[in-house]
């Protein structure tokens, strides 16, 4: 049989039958479709450009427009779901979103946009909607030798579209011979490349072009990019292959373009968060980029501490609620986030686009959360104070905490200090996945990065010199590595500090300072300090809201990557090798905690004699 090139259609939509992107974008202005801020702000752009592009050499073509948002349903099946076997009819934001990416044109004719972020809630069929897009522009943009690639952070990410592209391969075309196998493949439209799941290229024989997954990091030689679609962007490490990429895409002479798909990242997830920060600024114009394209649907800050019991607002994160996602699944996700604070924060991240949690918390994030508070060291003085330190072997961190608490009714509140050095600052950051330079420069920040390959001691012993001079002080827990150097270090500066060795040797003078185990062995020694202990201590004052934890950034990513370790019996530790990164301040602040509640040298009563506070009188 010979090869039947499928027809396009242009979907019916009114008011605006020819340009139904321009009318999605007046339904939103005037309230028609529920929208967030930016959602909104990307309407607006789009009518905006219509009066006043062409000044800037834009141009809209919605003929163009109306080609691309045709070849879904007329080529394309649905190929999972309650609408399988149905047309790939696209659904109103996808039509937006293709209208504007193949509508808008430079006036040398080539596409307008190079980049394109489209960030929405779980479940709005953003992945196929990708691979449709990949298939067009591989096949049927009409651009000879084609290059469409699908990315992700790793195989398994890149193929998610991918396989939804080869699956639409497979399926039958819509329209085609019921009696018959008509589908893409089978006509020789395209041709797959590997069995079953283990496909990996599409090729488009008439124009041939190509389509292929690649994992993050992979590279092949000379590519050519006309595609390249990143899905699941929260979930990168790293900018890098995403930045390379941009750079082949600004590269190509005619239409190529870098579509960025994600669900709103995590606090933690940086990669996702800056580009995210970026594309908000595109869509509401605080930053002016004609060839970057942006639809984020989130709801809004003022929906946000209300968003599980206000069901009007979701629509604004959740495009596709009452089409293809029932507002059922949506609904049960909440009832079980009510119940369950540890699922509460990612509900709330993953379905309505409030940026906030981590992808994986060592412990409630909505608790953990509720003690995050401004602490001043300033407003802190006149109460018993706890340190304790955690020192980097050569240029990681430094971290110093203090924990002030006594005998009243204030939480005990936390406040850390950091340190790393300047050499190869950046560098680090991004093998950390950490805003290093950022909180550098920020002086609201405590974090100091200090000259030189290693870090300077002194820059320590002189801040703890400081809070003892102006705070009551009991002693500072260590964990025993690297304290000679702290030592030495105070030495230098003519700090005195002395080293606590048990109850039956002499006492020194200067600071005290007392070992912290810091492994899962609990210390059965009365009141020796050990992490299980320290661990158990935090968790209690945290889940009671007997502690206020100081609102750093730093505080946040330590306690976001920390990994809690158990043994047999059940005692607890902060994990460093199987973390996620960076915990030293978490570390630091359950040590200041345990130290706060141990009132280390207390004197232990073992009758009503030996308590110096007791007497005949007050029994009586």
């Amino acid at each position: 049989m010979a090869r039947k090139s499928p027809a396009l259609r242009t979907p019916i939509s009114s008011p605006h039958q020819n340009d139904p992107t321009s009318a999605y974008a007046a339904d939103v202005l005037a309230g028609k479709i529920i929208a967030g801020e930016h959602h909104i702000a990307a309407a607006e752009r789009h009518l905006r450009d219509l009066k006043d592009g062409a000044s800037r050499g834009l141009h809209w073509r919605p003929e163009l427009a109306a080609r691309a948002i045709g070849f879904p349903p007329a080529v394309l099946s649905v190929t999972a779901g309650a609408h399988e076997g149905r047309p790939f009819d696209l659904l109103p934001w996808h039509l937006f979103c293709t209208g504007n990416l193949f509508g808008w044109r430079k006036a040398s004719g080539r596409m307008r946009f190079r980049s394109a972020w489209v960030e929405t809630g779980k479940g709005q069929a953003k992945s196929p909607w990708m691979a449709a897009t990949g298939l067009y522009m591989g096949g049927w943009h009409g651009i000879k030798r084609a290059e469409v690639y699908a990315i992700g952070q790793d195989r398994a990410t890149a193929n998610v579209l991918f396989r939804d592209a080869v699956a639409m391969c497979r399926a039958k075309i819509p329209g085609g011979d019921e009696d018959q196998d008509d589908s893409l493949l089978s006509r020789g439209e395209v041709v797959i490349r590997g069995e079953l799941d283990n496909a990996w290229k599409i090729e488009f024989p008439e124009s041939g072009s190509k389509f292929q997954t690649l994992a993050n990091g992979e590279a092949i030689s000379g590519p050519r990019p006309t595609l390249v679609a990143a899905d699941e962007i929260h979930e990168f490490r790293s900018n890098a292959s995403i930045e390379t990429w941009k750079r082949a895409i600004a590269k190509m002479p005619g239409d190529a373009l870098m579509l960025l798909g994600t669900n709103t990242p995590a606090s933690t997830q940086i990669v996702g968060t800056d580009y995210s920060e970026f594309y908000q600024k595109v869509a509401t114009g605080e930053v002016i980029d004609d060839e970057a394209f942006a639809f984020i649907a989130r709801v809004d800050k003022a929906d946000r501490e209300n968003v599980f019991d206000n069901e009007a607002c979701w629509p604004k994160a959740l495009p596709a609620l009452g089409v293809t996602f029932p507002v059922e699944n949506i609904r049960g996700e909440v009832n079980t986030a009510r119940v369950l604070l540890s699922t509460s924060f990612s509900v709330k991240r993953l379905y309505f686009g409030i940026p906030i949690g981590s992808i994986d918390f060592w412990i409630s994030e909505d608790a953990w959360s509720a003690v995050q508070k401004p602490v001043s060291a300033d407003e802190q003085k006149g109460r018993k104070c706890w340190l304790s330190l955690d020192l980097s072997e050569k240029n990681d961190l430094t971290a110093l905490s203090a924990a002030w608490g006594g005998r009243d009714d204030r939480p005990v509140a936390i406040k850390t200090w950091y340190w790393t050095t300047k050499e190869g600052l950046k560098e680090r950051a991004l093998a950390d996945n950490a805003k290093y330079v950022e909180w550098a420069s920020d002086p609201e920040v405590d974090f100091t990065a200090v000259a030189g390959a290693v870090i300077d001691k002194t820059f320590v012993a002189a801040q703890v010199q400081r809070l003892c001079s102006e705070h009551d002080v009991q002693f500072l827990a260590f964990d025993p590595a690297g304290m000679a150097d702290f030592i030495g270090a105070c030495e230098q500066i003519g700090f005195p500090v002395w080293r606590y060795e048990g109850p039956d040797k002499p006492e020194g003078y200067g600071l005290k300072l007392i070992a912290h185990g810091q492994g899962k062995r609990i210390v059965f020694e009365d009141r020796a300090l050990c992490m299980p202990r320290s661990v158990e201590k935090l968790e209690d004052r945290i889940l009671a809201g007997t502690i206020e934890i100081d609102n750093s950034p730093v505080n946040y990513m330590c306690a976001a990557n920390a990994f809690l370790d158990a043994d047999g019996q059940g005692n607890r530790a902060f994990d460093k090798k199987r973390s996620r990164g960076r915990i030293d301040g978490l570390v630091t602040i359950a040590m200041a905690t345990g130290s706060a509640d141990n009132e280390f040298n207390a004197t232990v009563a073992t009758s009503p004699w030996d308590d110096p506070d007791f007497s005949l009188a007050a029994a009586a």
